[in-house]
């Protein structure tokens, strides 16, 4: 992504918009950037810089804040009952993992009936986190939540309860992050039971916040999109075909 800033840099384009995959490592680049006069726009994931005047604005989702949502839930769906939880973490360092991690380690701090039983990275990969999964799985390890930090790591998950006899949304609890369609129309089957949204649409935002700063306008320096929560008690498939994703 560094390399791809500077070929921007260099053909002297308007802006850059960036969705960064890590939360660090981006001052030197976008001072260049900055030095050449082109306004940065961060989209999805936040960015740790030393100064903030180094990019324009940041619109994306509040990832503590689906974390905390999807903990709700589960504190309700629980009811003081004790529980034995997989974490399958996203890439680390990114600010999706770092917020929806935070969010489990608050809600484990909070109920010492929580026990977590195996946490690591899938890195949002579909095939590592079914290879976590099967893993666990061989090893004997009992569990029965999932707290994955995305739809593609839940969907390895799936696949390898269902090769080991198991029935995901009923004899494991599956909590999962993004909400894409296929996803919500796997929870209508029942294998995935709360899948928090993590919206995607930032393209009509970007393009309102270009617009914006072309005018000599000055955006919001931070935005955060709405999102909200799908149940497998309560989702239909009207709900899934009103979504734009």
């Amino acid at each position: 992504q560094i390399t791809a800033i500077r070929n921007f840099i260099n053909q002297g384009v308007d802006y850059i918009v960036l969705a960064p995959k890590v939360e660090e490592g981006w001052d030197t680049v976008l001072g260049e950037a900055k030095a050449a006069g082109i306004p940065v726009i961060i989209v999805d994931r936040m960015i740790e810089v030393a100064d903030t005047g180094l990019f324009t604005c940041w619109i994306g989702s509040d990832f503590r804040r689906e974390g905390e949502t999807a903990v709700a839930w589960l504190e309700q769906r629980l009811q003081g009952a004790s529980a034995r939880i997989v974490h399958l973490q996203g890439s680390i360092g990114s600010s999706a993992q770092i917020g929806r991690t935070d969010a489990l380690d608050a809600g484990l701090e909070r109920h010492p009936e929580w026990t977590m039983v195996f946490r690591g990275t899938g890195d949002f990969i579909q095939a590592k986190g079914q290879e976590l999964i099967r893993s666990l799985l061989d090893e004997q390890v009992f569990f029965d939540v999932i707290y994955s930090e995305n739809d593609n790591m839940a969907y390895g998950a799936i696949d390898a309860l269902q090769a080991a006899g198991l029935e995901p949304g009923k004899d494991v609890t599956l909590i999962s992050f993004d909400a894409s369609s296929t996803a919500l129309r796997r929870m209508l089957s029942g294998e995935i039971s709360l899948d928090v949204e993590c919206n995607p649409l930032h393209g009509p935002r970007v393009r309102a916040i270009i617009e914006q700063l072309s005018r000599g306008e000055t955006p919001p320096k931070y935005t955060y999109v709405e999102e909200t929560s799908f149940d497998a008690d309560t989702l239909t498939e009207q709900v899934i075909g009103s979504r734009g994703y």
